[in-house]
């Protein structure tokens, strides 16, 4: 599934002060499925239009098909919604980053980032690879290369990329 361009925006207006507010997850629920399958096709919409490729059930679709409440993480400001994050086991030492998504309003402010990093020491303490996939041309693709995260292939529509643990052996 793709991550979208959810949290790789940036606004220049943002004091840094502002920036990654006090947040808080929370495990998803069943009836959190609709809200969030709203929110990726809301944030997912300019990327997908751009490659041809946006079409307003699927979209939509896409989400409820692997939506798990297991594995997703409902993200909160202030005890309101604020978006979501999935991180799924997937095959030998890697998991699996997915539905990332940031209501707008809630990007560019440092966010994304410190939702990320969380994930990302989380895996860093199980010694875990992070492995994704972004839309080609996202600028989300932007704050995954801020967090260590290579290119490991590409196709005509995703880049998949990943990160060891502590970002070892990555190019500086």
């Amino acid at each position: 599934m793709n991550t979208g361009t959810a949290a790789g925006g940036r606004r220049a207006d943002t004091a840094p002060e502002e920036r990654a507010a006090d947040w808080s997850t929370r495990s998803a629920r069943a009836a959190d499925i609709e809200t969030i399958a709203e929110l990726r096709a809301e944030v997912m919409r300019p990327d997908l239009e751009r490659l041809g490729r946006y079409d307003d059930h699927r979209v939509r679709q896409r989400l409820r098909d692997s939506f798990s409440t297991r594995y997703t993480s409902v993200i909160l400001i202030g005890g309101e919604f604020a978006g979501c994050v999935t991180v799924r086991p997937a095959a030998g030492d890697r998991q699996w980053l997915e539905h990332f998504y940031l209501a707008p309003r809630h990007q560019g402010r440092g966010l994304g980032s410190a939702v990320l990093r969380a994930v990302l020491e989380r895996a860093d303490a199980r010694g875990a690879t992070v492995a994704l996939d972004v839309l080609r041309g996202s600028a989300a693709r932007r704050l995954y290369e801020r967090h260590g995260f290579v290119v490991e292939a590409e196709d005509p529509v995703d880049v998949f990329m990943v990160r060891p643990p502590g970002g070892i052996g990555l190019p500086l």
